[in-house]
């Protein structure tokens, strides 16, 4: 057991928790967990299931993901809320700009942790990819952090197929260093596109959706930005 480096107490004990559950619970394999850098702050950019995508992922990941999560979420029951902020968690309006939200996904990456991001803004139904809105990349490009594309897989067979132990997988990939003006009306949007092929090739074929590569050429915009980490770094 390897408990998450600078997590919170509540974390720790919560992973500690996850541990003993797990055995129960899936057969949980990770992949590239040594992409995530091991200090300074990133965005983890990843698809998004209908399985439990947020606990799934903050327990493969070496550190500890903070989440935006639907404000919805926190009014369910203060259970919830308690478990959320546990796990990380801290309310976001969506549909509209959320500008406390914003500035405490600054505040996290400014301090060198991980902030977690679901691109595509809402959980897919279907389990194929869905087109990534700009959040992730602009955060990414304004604090000057790399971007860490993740895929979680089969995530969903928890529910459906509870005491069966299905295999759950989490893919990390190399990081991405987006770079250029975060108020540029196409930039963010090329960039954003350049991450969510990285989660696509994370991903099983039939899962990539609009960025499958026999789709992509009608959907996705040509870029030729490189999101390379530049030289010297």
């Amino acid at each position: 057991m390897r408990i998450p480096r600078d997590a919170s107490r509540l974390w720790k004990f919560f992973y500690v928790l996850l541990t003993i559950l797990k055995p129960l619970l899936c057969r949980l394999r990770v992949e590239g967990a040594e992409h995530l850098p091991a200090s300074g702050g990133c965005v983890v950019a990843s698809n998004h299931s209908m399985g439990p995508d947020y606990v799934i992922l903050g327990y493969a990941a070496p550190r500890q993901i903070f989440y935006m999560a639907k404000i919805e979420l926190f009014h369910i029951h203060p259970w919830l809320s308690k478990l959320l902020n546990m796990i990380g968690a801290f309310p976001v309006n969506r549909g509209r700009t959320d500008t406390e939200a914003l500035t405490a996904a600054e505040d996290l990456l400014k301090r060198g942790k991980v902030l977690g991001m679901f691109p595509e803004g809402t959980r897919s139904r279907t389990g194929e990819l869905r087109r990534g809105k700009t959040g992730a990349v602009r955060i990414a490009m304004k604090m000057q952090v790399p971007v860490i594309p993740a895929a979680v897989i089969n995530g969903d067979a928890i529910f459906k197929r509870f005491g069966r132990r299905p295999e759950v997988v989490v893919r990390f990939g190399p990081p991405l260093y987006p770079t250029g003006d975060s108020a540029h009306k196409t930039i963010p949007r090329d960039q954003t596109d350049i991450v969510m092929r990285a989660i696509a090739q994370l991903l099983p074929p039939e899962q990539r959706g609009i960025y499958g590569k026999a789709k992509a050429e009608n959907v996705i915009a040509t870029t030729t930005t490189s999101l390379e980490q530049p030289d010297g770094e």
